[in-house]
């Protein structure tokens, strides 16, 4: 097989239709800070498999993460980084020894009121923004990301509480992304999911990505930090309410 060729099973049209969504998803991030990941997984989860959909969804939101970094990279805080790597990898280590899975709906239900209380609550206590609390921060979201498709609200509501201008927030909370999503590509891999097979696709994808994060960039230039943390914070509750609302049904049904 041919590294960049597509998967037999996705359609052409689907192709088409993921990297348009892609676009959106990427330009809607840059824009609004959060919301574009889990807006993707959600079509993705539409026509890749199961058991290739969070491998392959990290990958896409790796490169995504990535190239708005590198786009932003002047407004990254070095400070948050340095101790978010750590973090990081912790968590990915943790997550890799666990065998047995917590159900999907503890997550949901965990995540959407952490998100919840940092939107609206009185948020975390000074010293949790230091090295030490970044670092355990990282490792939480690290491990969590491995069993759950999008941790980006979980991310951005630590993120948010930094006090920075929105170019710092939407550079530093991709920037974290990216380390967040890169060990899902070793872990994976041990774990025998074949990455050639989807290379081509997630390459595609990869590209998408680059045209709406550059969109969504030169739409956030004409917004100000006050408007922008608005809406960063309207999407993280809408967010965090669709959790809550997974977490319900699914334990209803």
């Amino acid at each position: 097989m041919e590294i960049l060729s597509l998967p037999a099973d996705l359609a052409p049209l689907w192709v088409a239709v993921l990297m348009l969504t892609a676009v959106c998803t990427a330009m809607i991030t840059s824009l609004f800070g959060v919301g574009g990941g889990l807006a993707l997984l959600l079509v993705m989860a539409l026509a890749i498999p199961p058991g290739a959909l969070i491998p392959v969804h990290g990958l896409i939101q790796m490169g995504a993460n990535a190239s708005r970094a590198a786009m932003t990279w002047r407004h990254i805080n070095g400070r948050v980084i340095l101790a978010f790597l750590p973090g990081t990898l912790l968590g990915a280590w943790l997550g890799s020894l666990v065998l047995v899975r917590l159900p999907e709906q503890v997550w949901q239900l965990s995540i959407a009121l952490f998100v919840l209380w940092m939107s609206w609550g009185p948020g975390l206590p000074k010293a949790a923004f230091g090295p030490v609390g970044i670092m355990l921060a990282a490792a939480f979201t690290g491990f969590a990301s491995l069993f759950v498709g999008a941790t980006g609200p979980l991310v951005a509501a630590f993120i948010k509480q930094i006090p920075q201008h929105r170019f710092a927030t939407v550079a530093t909370f991709a920037s974290a992304m990216t380390l967040q999503h890169a060990p899902k590509a070793v872990l994976f891999g041990g774990l025998g999911f074949v990455l050639l097979d989807w290379l081509g696709f997630i390459a595609l994808m990869i590209l998408a990505t680059v045209v709406g994060n550059r969109l969504g960039l030169m739409l956030l230039g004409r917004i100000n930090d006050q408007r922008f943390h608005h809406l960063f914070n309207a999407i993280l509750t809408l967010l965090a309410l669709r959790l809550l609302w997974q977490a319900i049904t699914g334990w209803l049904a």
